[in-house]
């Protein structure tokens, strides 16, 4: 039987829609929270955001990661209103996460400077640019793309398989680079695939398209 488990990024949102994951599902909970823990988490610095505690579980569970995991945020319905039936979808068929998925309904592009998205973002108060050839070159030595396709969220599955086929090494200096690179989150979420060594969208599919909604945006209660 092929096993699954969800990693939870928490800071203090309600995790209430954990009650309705399916049973057979191992669930992590990472919390950065200190004045709101979740009962039987696991605590880490705030530090790094999501990027972090993703790469703060692949390091220590390196040789006893589950067949196929799912790593999400503390509320996973921003990006993924249907977040419960795809995860339910993995579960019953998880073979079907073949590598690496990404999870969510929107695909974006943003440029290697952060000029496309993030320079603009609301949360960018000052609109600094986004060095996504800096963090390329901390991670993997070499120069990266002029412009990065991923779906909004940092939310993805990926098998045991694909993140072994990197040395642990490989992740612990992925996780220097989420707590000590300006913004990592921000690179990362633009990279998991790239990050995992494989091309999470294919670019023909996308006809030239720089944003796609895959399906209509709508908001679900997590509860």
């Amino acid at each position: 039987m092929i096993s699954v488990e969800l990693v939870v990024a928490h800071y203090g949102e309600s995790l209430a829609w954990l009650r309705k994951t399916p049973g057979s599902l191992r669930r992590t909970v990472l919390d950065k929270n200190p004045d709101m823990a979740f009962p039987d988490a696991i605590a880490l610095p705030n530090i790094g955001r999501e990027a972090h505690s993703y790469l703060h579980f692949l390091v220590s569970r390196y040789d006893s990661l589950s067949d196929v995991t799912v790593f999400c945020q503390g509320h996973p319905f921003d990006h993924a209103f249907d977040f419960h039936t795809t995860l339910r979808q993995i579960v019953q068929s998880p073979e079907t996460v073949n590598d690496f998925l990404w999870l969510g309904h929107i695909i974006d592009t943003d440029d290697a400077r952060g000029h496309t998205l993030f320079r603009g973002w609301s949360k960018n108060e000052d609109g600094h640019e986004l060095d996504m050839n800096g963090f390329h070159r901390a991670l993997f030595g070499i120069e990266g793309p002029a412009e990065y396709t991923f779906k909004l969220g940092a939310q993805f599955a990926v098998t045991q398989t694909l993140v072994r086929s990197r040395p642990l090494d490989f992740w612990k200096q992925a996780r220097e680079v989420a707590m000590n690179f300006p913004d990592a989150a921000h690179c990362f979420e633009r990279t998991w695939d790239r990050v995992f060594g494989v091309q999470g969208i294919d670019r023909g599919w996308l006809g030239g398209q720089k944003t796609v909604y895959l399906k209509p945006i709508r908001r679900l209660s997590a509860d």
